[in-house]
């Protein structure tokens, strides 16, 4: 009878080893798969985590998967890219808006500024402080 018991522990221990196997191989967790809720509890974290300066656009598109809402424009020479990731429910209206994403501001890839969405249309003006005046000459006499 003990050797029975012990038997079918032993294989039941390794059909479940067998299936963490699987699951760590081939199940693939990527943020565009999750429920929504589970997204933005994971926008949330991630984003809390960035330093500016050390994240990429994208290394954005790697991790975060694809935004909710995206913008850009070229100024001058000076790529700039906004991504906007669901971070906070606001209405169950099925539509993602501004107000319930962080913003990430990138300029020619690298990430500049993070804030809040409900904010960031009356931000365009922050693209003035990250431009580069490519015309300006230091000299010395």
């Amino acid at each position: 009878m003990n050797k029975k018991v012990i038997t079918r522990i032993l294989l039941a221990l390794a059909v479940y080893g067998i299936f963490v196997v699987l699951v760590m191989f081939f199940y693939d967790d990527s943020p565009d798969k999750m429920a929504w809720k589970d997204r933005e509890a994971y926008n949330r974290q991630f984003i809390a985590k960035l330093n500016i300066e050390q994240f990429t656009f994208d290394q954005a598109l790697k991790q975060l998967g694809s935004p909710d809402i995206t913008e850009a424009r070229k100024v001058a020479q000076n790529n700039f890219q906004v991504m906007f990731y669901r971070t906070q429910h606001v209405k169950s209206d099925g539509i993602t808006t501004q107000d319930e994403c962080t913003f990430l501001l990138f300029v020619n890839g690298a990430l500049k500024e993070i804030g809040l969405g409900d904010n960031y249309p009356k931000n365009w003006g922050i693209i003035d402080n990250h431009q580069v005046h490519e015309n300006t000459v230091t000299t010395i006499d």
